[in-house]
C-alpha cells in the first residue's frame, strides 16, 4: 500500500462519522474552536482599536486604524478565497472518497497565497497616500495611518498566510488547532499591545508591531501542524507545483469568500467618503463619523465571525454529507446553524439597541483636533442604533452564503454574498445621503438587510426544492 492508498483508508475510517454521527455533537466539536478562532482573528483589530483609543493617540488614531482596515480586508479576502475554497474542496472529495490528489489543490492554494501577498505589497506600497486617502484619510491621521499600515503592508504574507491555513486545518478535521493558533497569537498580541502602547508609547508603530508579532505566532502553529500533524493529506515537494487544474475546483468553491471580503473594500470605501463629505456639512464634522464607523466595523466583524465560525465549523460536516448525498442530514444542518444565527441576531440587537453608548465606549473617549465630545457621542448612539437595526438579517444573509459554498453551490453563494453589499448597499449609501445628510449613510444599511433577506430566502426555497429532486 503506497502512501496515498494509507491515507485514502485512513480519511475514509476516520471521517465516516461526518455521516453517521449525531448532528449537535458533531456541531459543538467543529464549531465550538472555529468560533473561538474567528473571534479571536476579530479580535486583532479590536485589541489594536481599545489600546489605541485608550492612549494619547486617541480618536485620530483610531480613526487612522479605520482607513487602514481596507487593505487588510483586501488581503484577507485572497487569503479566505484560496483557503476556504481548498476546505470545502478537500472535504466535498472525503465525501465522494476521492481525495487522493486534494494535496495538490491545497500546495498549489499555498503558493497562489504566497504569490498574492507579494503583488500586494508591490502594488500597494507606492500607492498608500492616494489609497488612505481614497479609504477616507484627511490631514490630521494620514501619517498615522501611515505609521500603521507600513508595519501592517510588510508583514502582508505572514498574514495570509496564517488566514489561508487556518481554513485548511479545520477542514482536516483539527478546529482545536485551529483554534489554538488563533489563541496564541490573541495572546501575544493583547500583552504586546500593552506594552508597546501604553508603556514604551510607540503610538501606531507599536500596536501594528504586536499585531503583526501575534500573526507570526499563530502562523507558526499552523506551519507546525501541516509539518507533523495533518490527517486526511500529506504534503510534499511534488504538492508545491502549481496544478491549475485540481486547483479550478477549490477556486471555484471559494471565490464567495472573495467577494464577500472584496465588497467589503468597497462599501469602507464609499461609506468612508460619504461620512467625510457629508459630515463637514454637518454637527458632526468629518472626523467623528469616519472613526465611530471604524469602530462599528470593528464590533460588527465580532458579531459576524461568531456566525461565520458556526458556518465554517460545520463545512466538514456539510460538504462531506453533500459529497455523500446524504439529503436529510444537509437539509437538518441547515435549520441548526439557521437557529444558532437567529439567536445570535437577537442578542446582537438587544445589545446595540439598548447599549450603543457603551460599547463604544469601550474604544476610549473622543479626542483630537476637529472632535466634539457632544456630537461624537450622539453619532455612536445613531450608528449602532441605526446602522446595525436589521443585523439579525445581515447575519442569515451571511450564513447561508457560507453554507452554499460549502455545499458546492458557488453560483448561489456568490449571488447571496452579492446582493446585500454590491447591489444595494452601496447605492443606497450613494444616494440616500443627498436627502438625509450624513445619517443617510446610517438608514443603507436597514435597507439593504431587508431586501438582501427576501432574496435569500427565495434561493434557498429553491435549492431545498432541488435537493429533493
Amino acid at each position: 500500500m503506497n502512501d496515498f492508498q494509507a491515507t485514502e483508508t485512513s480519511l475514509e475510517q476516520g471521517n465516516r462519522y461526518l455521516g453517521e454521527e449525531k448532528i449537535s455533537r458533531l456541531m459543538l466539536k467543529f464549531s465550538v474552536p472555529c468560533v473561538l478562532s474567528l473571534v479571536v482573528s476579530a479580535l486583532y483589530n479590536i485589541i489594536d482599536q481599545i489600546f489605541i483609543g485608550n492612549s494619547e493617540l486617541g480618536t485620530l488614531g483610531n480613526g487612522a486604524t479605520g482607513v487602514v482596515f481596507p487593505l487588510f480586508v483586501i488581503a484577507q479576502a485572497f487569503a479566505w478565497w484560496f483557503g476556504d475554497g481548498c476546505a470545502a474542496y478537500l472535504n466535498i472529495c472525503q465525501g465522494e472518497k476521492s481525495s487522493q490528489n486534494a494535496h495538490r489543490a491545497i500546495g498549489t492554494g499555498i503558493v497562489l497565497t504566497l504569490a498574492a501577498s507579494l503583488v500586494l505589497i508591490a502594488v500597494f506600497f507606492p500607492l498608500k497616500y492616494p489609497l488612505l486617502t481614497l479609504f477616507g484619510a484627511r490631514e490630521n491621521n494620514m501619517e498615522l495611518a501611515v505609521q500603521y499600515c507600513d508595519i501592517i503592508l510588510a508583514f502582508f504574507p505572514v498574514m495570509m498566510l496564517m488566514n489561508m491555513l487556518s481554513s485548511v486545518v479545520r477542514a482536516d478535521g483539527s478546529p482545536g488547532w485551529a483554534m489554538a493558533s488563533m489563541l496564541a497569537g490573541a495572546a501575544v498580541n493583547i500583552v504586546l499591545d500593552a506594552v508597546f502602547i501604553l508603556v514604551l508609547k510607540w503610538g501606531m508603530a507599536g500596536a501594528a508591531w504586536a499585531t503583526v508579532i501575534g500573526q507570526i505566532t499563530s502562523l507558526a502553529v499552523s506551519v507546525f501542524y501541516l509539518w507533523r500533524k495533518t490527517k486526511t493529506f500529506k504534503l510534499g515537494l511534488k504538492s508545491f507545483v502549481p496544478d491549475f487544474k485540481e486547483f479550478s475546483g477549490a477556486a471555484k468553491l471559494g471565490i464567495s469568500s472573495f467577494i464577500t471580503q472584496a465588497t467589503i473594500v468597497i462599501v469602507a470605501t464609499v461609506g468612508n467618503n460619504a461620512l467625510a463629505q457629508y459630515g463637514e456639512q454637518s454637527v458632526y464634522g468629518a472626523y467623528s463619523p469616519i472613526a465611530i464607523m471604524g469602530v462599528e466595523n470593528k464590533v460588527y466583524a465580532l458579531v459576524i465571525n461568531l456566525v461565520v465560525g458556526i458556518c465554517l465549523g460545520c463545512q466538514p460536516i456539510i460538504s462531506y454529507n453533500v459529497g455523500a448525498k446524504n439529503t436529510k442530514r444537509v437539509k437538518k444542518l441547515y435549520l441548526s446553524i439557521l437557529l444558532c444565527t437567529l439567536i445570535i441576531g437577537v442578542v446582537a440587537t438587544l445589545v446595540f439597541e439598548i447599549f450603543p453608548t457603551q460599547v463604544a465606549g469601550l474604544f476610549g473617549e473622543p479626542s483630537g483636533e476637529g472632535v466634539d465630545p457632544v456630537t461624537y457621542w450622539q453619532f455612536a448612539e445613531k450608528t449602532f442604533r441605526i446602522y446595525l437595526m436589521l443585523v439579525i438579517f445581515t447575519l442569515f444573509v451571511k450564513m447561508t452564503s457560507i453554507f452554499f459554498m460549502a455545499a458546492g453551490k458557488p453560483v448561489f453563494a456568490t449571488v447571496v454574498s452579492l446582493i446585500r453589499d454590491l447591489i444595494c448597499l452601496i447605492p443606497l449609501i450613494c444616494v440616500l445621503p443627498i436627502y438625509l445628510g450624513v445619517e443617510g449613510v446610517l438608514w443603507a444599511a436597514p435597507v439593504a438587510d431587508g431586501v438582501s433577506a427576501v432574496v435569500t430566502v427565495i434561493l434557498t426555497v429553491i435549492w431545498f426544492k432541488s435537493l429533493d429532486k
